[in-house]
């Protein structure tokens, strides 16, 4: 990895590097938006260094916890399968990042659904996201949902979320309406957590 004065121009060379740089980041309690994007896309991504993390499931995407980043972010590796997707959800007043490890993604925005009209939410932008790219978005920003657009591939993304989160709400396109879910881990650390199926989940 090279070494310079500021992270902006570190270019992690491994996974390993660029967790290590999240955390010098992240030490901070002022957080450089533009910074961790710059960081995240400098790091080329190799599915030898990912790859342990990655653990697809048939029915639904997962979410696999990489880093807890000493409480003040976490990392992880989402996997989608073939025209897997999220609900539309928001991110708890959280930074989340999104950076692309294989295959592509396709994230949708929305305004916040108005509280006194109920109806079609409003969408406010779509973009696919390509291999290595990375998007930012905050609660502040809208609302999004993420989805795997081709039938026949997978997916991988790497995810930061800073402050991690336990719950977040997802929205009935349709109607606006929000619903409180949990979120949970596929696995941590390369290894699958027991599965709890007696609360409402969201993989987001």
């Amino acid at each position: 990895m090279e070494s310079t004065d500021s992270n902006k121009h570190v270019k992690p060379e491994t996974l390993d590097d660029l967790i290590k740089v999240l955390h010098n980041i992240f030490e901070s309690d002022n957080i450089n938006v533009e910074e961790v994007q710059t960081i995240m896309e400098a790091y080329d991504s190799n599915p030898k260094e990912w790859k342990k993390f990655a653990k697809p499931d048939q029915f639904r995407y997962t979410r696999n916890l990489v880093d807890e980043g000493n409480g003040k972010f976490n990392i992880m590796v989402l996997c989608w399968g073939e025209g897997h997707g999220s609900s539309i959800h928001d991110h708890t007043n959280s930074h989340c990042f999104m950076k692309m490890l294989q295959g592509k993604l396709k994230e949708t925005r929305f305004d916040w659904p108005k509280e006194k009209t109920k109806g079609e939410m409003v969408q406010k932008s779509e973009k696919v996201l390509d291999e290595n790219k990375c998007v930012y978005i905050n609660d502040s920003i809208g609302l999004h949902r993420v989805e795997n657009p081709s039938h026949t591939e997978c997916s991988v993304s790497l995810h930061i979320y800073s402050p991690p989160f336990e719950s977040c709400q997802t929205f009935d396109q349709r109607t606006g309406h929000k619903n409180s879910v949990k979120m949970t881990f596929w696995s941590k650390y390369g290894e699958r957590t027991a599965f709890e199926t007696k609360v409402s989940q969201e993989n987001n």
